[in-house]
């Protein structure tokens, strides 16, 4: 991923937190035909490695668990809020001209080597702590206890873990950091007035760059 130093954020937590906060990841690794992307939510343990570890499972029908490359790492990528940018909200628009469209987002970049798991016990507690993890924002969460025993236990015989533990992390925090102060402003104030949620945050990470 290309990274302009005024982009790069090396904060190697709030990189993290990202992946924490938006856990659906794209991960693409080197299969026998070429490259294979799957979307899939990862849970993160930052307490294994340097830099932490990735956790997921696939279904059992899924070739990718069988055909994961030993000699080239795995990439997932997760994307927090984004927004298309429009010079209409630049002041300078008025007074040089000089102004075209960008897109602002935030990125993180998790480069590892995968493995696939199949120890059940494995895959129990990755269902569980993924569960746990996911259901933490709701009024009545609900727990893999809720289901029938003999249900999940079908289920998860149906899936493989998956794990990567995280070699390379990049960050890229695309905030407006290169125009001119006026405009970064104009910015925050356009995304603002949008409203929505995505807009909103992203509103919040762009003034958090100014500061």
């Amino acid at each position: 991923m290309y990274i302009p130093p005024y982009h790069a954020e090396t904060d190697v937590s709030t990189v993290l937190s990202l992946i924490e906060t938006q856990p659906l990841g794209a991960w693409v690794t080197v299969g026998a035909d070429g490259l294979i992307a799957n979307h899939i939510p990862f849970i993160l343990d930052r307490g294994r490695g340097e830099l932490g570890t990735l956790r997921a499972h696939v279904s059992r029908a899924n070739p990718v668990w069988q055909q994961l490359s030993r000699e080239v790492d795995s990439l997932v990528m997760f994307q927090g809020p984004h927004a298309y940018i429009t010079p209409s909200w630049y002041p300078t628009r008025l007074t040089e001209g000089k102004v075209v469209p960008t897109w602002n987002y935030v990125v993180a970049h998790a480069h590892g080597q995968a493995h696939a798991i199949e120890d059940p016990h494995w895959i129990a507690q990755l269902l569980f702590d993924l569960t746990e993890h996911s259901e933490a924002q709701q009024a009545m969460p609900w727990k893999l206890a809720d289901a029938p025993q003999d249900f999940i236990q079908c289920l998860a015989r149906a899936v493989v873990g998956i794990e990567i533990p995280i070699s390379k992390l990049q960050g890229k925090w695309k905030l407006s950091q290169d125009e001119a102060m006026a405009d970064r402003l104009g910015t925050v104030e356009g995304l603002a007035a949008l409203g929505d949620a995505n807009s909103v945050a992203l509103a919040h990470l762009v003034r958090q760059q100014i500061k």
